[in-house]
């Protein structure tokens, strides 16, 4: 666990909070701001309920919007709605997704817009701290609201379902039920009021919270692959023109012009000054900078997306304390969040095909003057020739998850509610994007490390490079004879996290 307490405010948390809160288990804390804010829209929403209809408070909900709940069924309508709704299907999500939903979703809370009990907050927070988490079944929302998840998830809360200590994402064997986490005590069941079940349902929490994981990830793959590159570049003698301030002063895309100072970064060249093999080189190096910095750009897009969706006060309807009004709209709706993350998935395809093109370079003997896949030993021997085609299946994996999930359509709920972003689908769409990528990388990492030790080439210890391969080498199996590279791209797989803070 980390000893960073991450205070969330409803107004200023950051999507590395989240991860942190996720991957790192890092202590919540919830700002006194917040929670008045919270309590304000709270008070708010039952002297707004008592003098007008209130979608979901005191009417039915999608096409029963125009049915209104007889005071004698007040007390039940928000537990029937979360028994109703709670219908999630498919697998478990995993424990850091889980709890990536439970930050984002009391984040939101104290963002003040939901007219929610503040304890609904202060429960997700001690939550988090003690270990429990709901039970969540993956499928269920098209982004327009995780529903299912966050039923189940109320359900929990209230007392109806038990807490467990997360999942790895596999479902339980039959009849059997999840363990119970953490040391402390889960919270105390909240008493539900009326009005709480739509207000605590009205988010799309897991969807944001899985796409902050992806793009934690992503971001991290993005560093580390200027890195592989680079060790790459000079195992075959690639030149740096391409790299130069020069070059890229006459297009000045941010992203390329972001890219190509790394290089000269990680090289230790001013894009000058050294005699590279040949006149230009293939396009896995000389449009690096091209092809990667759009998913740099992309990448930074989605982090502006998330900022924005984490600190969101976008329940339907919005209470308004200040006002004491309810605004009913389609803040909920993920048309943004979906479209930005396809956008993340096709750049980082463009970006995965240059991986697969410098690796068919490592293994060509026109370009490192070795034996073709870097064999040694008895002839015909394979050495890494297995790589391109593992590296290529990833890549297929990740242009299957790259497919733009915006292209879904969906009516819905008797016709009124006509339209869909499927931004629930592109954000699990994003993470399968990165792990199918981060074995694409890891392919590219064990073929240039063999290639630069049996080149005899140790990168200038002094640049950046030289201390991506110093960290690498030692950690990657130097034996070259034929055998199974599994572990080998695993244990690089793992080393891109270290490679991309170099």
């Amino acid at each position: 666990m980390t000893s960073r307490t991450i205070t969330l405010d409803g107004t200023r948390t950051r999507p590395a909070d989240i991860t942190d809160i996720a991957y790192a288990d890092a202590p919540v804390s919830l700002a006194a701001e917040g929670l008045d804010r919270a309590t304000a829209s709270h008070k708010a929403a039952a002297e707004i309920a008592e003098r007008r209809p209130v979608y979901g408070r005191n009417t039915g909900v999608g096409a029963n919007r125009g049915e209104d709940v007889a005071p004698a069924d007040s007390d039940t309508h928000g537990l029937r709605l979360l028994r109703s709704h709670a219908g999630g299907i498919g697998p478990l999500v995993p424990t850091p997704q889980v709890r990536a939903m439970l930050a984002v979703r009391a984040n939101q809370i104290l963002a003040g817009g939901a007219g929610l009990q503040p304890v609904f907050a202060e429960a997700l927070a001690q939550a988090l701290n003690a270990g429990h988490l709901p039970e969540i079944h993956e499928i269920g929302a098209i982004g327009t609201g995780d529903l299912t998840a966050l039923a189940e998830a109320g359900l929990t809360l209230i007392g109806e379902r038990p807490w467990t200590a997360g999942h790895t994402g596999e479902r339980p064997s039959t009849g059997e039920r999840p363990s119970t986490g953490g040391h402390a005590a889960p919270p105390e069941p909240i008493r539900l009021e009326t009005g709480d079940a739509l207000a605590f349902c009205s988010s799309s929490a897991l969807t944001i919270g899985q796409a902050v994981l992806g793009w934690s990830e992503i971001t991290s793959l993005l560093r580390a692959t200027q890195v592989v590159t680079a060790l790459s570049l000079l195992a075959v003698d690639g030149g740096s023109e391409a790299y130069d301030e020069r070059v890229h002063a006459g297009r000045p895309h941010p992203g390329n012009v972001a890219v190509a100072t790394e290089m000269r970064r990680l090289l230790g060249r001013t894009g000058t000054g050294v005699r590279p093999a040949r006149i230009q080189d293939p396009f896995g190096y000389r449009c690096f900078p091209q092809v990667h910095g759009p998913a740099l750009e992309a990448a930074t897009a989605l982090e502006r997306v998330l900022d924005v969706e984490i600190n969101s006060a976008s329940e339907n309807p919005l209470i308004s304390a200040e006002t004491g009004t309810a605004h009913h709209h389609g803040g909920f709706h993920q048309a943004t969040l979906g479209l930005t993350l396809d956008h993340v998935r096709v750049a980082l395809l463009h970006t995965a095909h240059l991986s697969t093109a410098r690796l068919a370079t490592l293994v060509e003997p026109a370009f490192t003057g070795l034996r073709p896949f870097l064999a040694e030993g008895a002839a015909a021997s394979s050495g890494v020739m297995i790589l391109e085609y593992s590296a290529n299946s990833a890549l297929a994996q990740l242009r299957n998850a790259a497919y733009p999930a915006a292209l879904g359509h969906a009516v819905l709920s008797r016709g009124v509610e006509e339209h869909a972003s499927f931004a629930s689908q592109s954000a699990r769409q994003t993470l399968q994007a990165a792990t199918a990528y981060r074995l694409v990388l890891a392919c590219e990492l064990v073929a240039v490390v063999r290639a630069l030790r049996r080149r005899g080439i140790t990168p200038d210890p002094s640049t950046p490079a030289g201390t991506a391969f110093a960290a690498a080498a030692p950690r990657l199996d130097p034996r070259t004879e034929d055998r199974s590279l599994s572990e080998d791209v695993e244990t690089a797989g793992t080393l891109l996290d270290t490679l991309a803070e170099i």
